[in-house]
């Protein structure tokens, strides 16, 4: 039984796992916006929250758990400086997984992974913008 076990394996062994979730994650801090298939779009979300926090608390000890995961103290530099400072009021949800399009050769799903930079109010229902109720007389009856 799978009690307690969380993620998917990819098919691959931990440390390739690991090592794809590095490079996502580095990837995704340099671009800002990676697309991949859906299940890595999906596990990549929780590792890219955790840097972020650990990029929003800012302290030594911080900054040393970033460099060791990422390995890259020019990455740790932006995730610590761009945007842990864009998501300082922000109390979770700073990726979004947006739907891509289908990958050629296999027609896997693509997903373009990315942060969520804008929180957009709620849009306002107006009466213009909602669809009028369908009566009797618009709907298409079957006549016999």
């Amino acid at each position: 039984m799978r009690h307690g076990m969380s993620g998917r394996k990819l098919n691959r062994t931990s440390t390739a796992r690991k090592a794809l979730f590095i490079s996502l994650s580095h990837a995704l801090l340099k671009h800002e916006q990676i697309k991949t298939t859906l299940p890595k779009a999906k596990d990549l979300r929780p590792i890219a929250e955790k840097l972020i926090t650990l990029g929003k608390r800012g302290d030594l000890h911080a900054r040393r758990q970033a460099i060791s995961y990422l390995r890259d103290e020019k990455i740790v530099t932006k995730l610590f400086t761009t945007i842990a400072e864009r998501y300082k009021d922000r109390q979770g949800g700073y990726t979004r997984v947006l739907k891509a399009g289908f990958r050629y050769g296999d027609a896997a799903r693509w997903r373009s992974s990315s942060w969520s930079t804008a929180i957009r109010p709620p849009r306002a229902w107006t009466a213009a913008r909602c669809r009028p109720p369908r009566t009797a007389r618009s709907r298409k009856t079957k006549s016999r």
